[in-house]
């Protein structure tokens, strides 16, 4: 079995989840903060959807600057509704699995780095990176906006079996 066989169900079990929570954001709360020092319900959502976008430039390119020297500096997209927060996801995650099926052992044997101003954030196997920093940074947004949704009184999905919210 190659790696592609093997990650992508669960990529698509763990994506399919996450649009499930990500289908409960509620547009007329999306500026809601649990503390003046977190970030917002909505910036919980884009987030999410934004990070599914990152396996495509982490199994085709060698490395990601997010602070490039001279260059503009990452920034996160700004949620201004569910719908246009699901579209960017959905527009993620296809293109997300065609890459991960047509990427070879090899290709994700081969290291790749986070940059910031050209240092190393971190440098791994993409294999790891898909892993650790898109489908488990995924589960630990995935997570916090389940907190807040149960903090605004909107149930939650079940995604490992039924929701301590199902009644």
């Amino acid at each position: 079995m190659s790696i592609s066989q093997a990650i992508l169900p669960e990529f698509e079990h763990e994506m399919a989840n996450t649009r499930k929570v990500l289908e409960c954001l509620p547009d007329d709360k999306l500026e809601w903060k649990a503390d003046l020092t977190f970030n917002s319900i909505g910036w919980v959502g884009a987030h999410l959807a934004e990070i599914v976008g990152w396996v495509e430039g982490v199994l085709k390119q060698e490395s990601w600057d997010v602070n490039p020297v001279g260059g503009e500096p990452y920034k996160s997209p700004v949620a201004s509704s569910r719908k246009q927060v699901l579209e960017c996801f959905d527009k993620g995650v296809v293109a997300a699995k065609a890459a991960i099926m047509t990427t070879t052992d090899a290709e994700f044997a081969q290291i790749w780095s986070l940059k910031s101003a050209g240092e190393a954030i971190f440098t791994m196997p993409r294999v790891a990176v898909i892993r650790t920093f898109v489908i488990n940074h995924t589960i630990h947004h995935r997570a916090i906006l389940c907190v807040y949704l149960r903090l605004n009184g909107i149930p939650v999905p079940g995604m490992y079996g039924p929701s301590g919210d199902a009644k």
